[in-house]
């Protein structure tokens, strides 16, 4: 199965599905459709984090489209430091969206995008938190996520 892509700048890329489950990236031939100039077969793996990062990259526009058209409302990625009390401590500890009104909407982890994390779900040193809220809540998730202090 071929799905193809015709950009905005004219040139046709396109994701070959083969029947025994081989994909492979493809780009086409700007002079012949259905000529193939490049083919860069993918592994299950590199197949999923290529559709992780565009689903990364795609919701992130989506909430910079939301910034313009809400006043006031802002998007902001935050990385988590080693030196941070919340590593390897639940997303329901910090409190966050209580202490700041400010939302944690998804959670970047090596390459991985994990959308609408639940309170339950554990920091790890190096994970960059997306975030959503005016400045104020921002600037207050940054602080929250930088104390290293256990008992502040």
């Amino acid at each position: 199965m071929r799905h193809d892509l015709l950009t905005e700048s004219g040139r046709r890329l396109g994701v070959v599905s083969h029947r025994n489950g081989r994909r492979d990236l493809v780009l086409y031939d700007p002079d012949d459709p259905d000529s193939c100039q490049h083919d860069i077969p993918l592994t299950d793996d590199e197949a999923e984090a290529l559709a992780d990062i565009l689903g990364a990259s795609l919701m992130l526009g989506q909430l910079s489209g939301l910034r313009e058209q809400a006043a006031g409302l802002l998007t902001e990625q935050i990385a988590i430091p080693a030196s941070s009390k919340y590593v390897n401590r639940r997303l329901g500890d910090t409190r966050a969206r209580t202490r700041t009104s400010a939302s944690i909407v998804a959670v970047l982890r090596r390459g991985e995008v994990i959308v609408s994390p639940d309170p339950a779900f554990r920091f790890d040193a190096g994970d960059v938190v997306v975030v959503v809220g005016t400045r104020k809540g921002l600037d207050g998730v940054t602080a929250i996520l930088a104390d290293s202090d256990p008992d502040g």
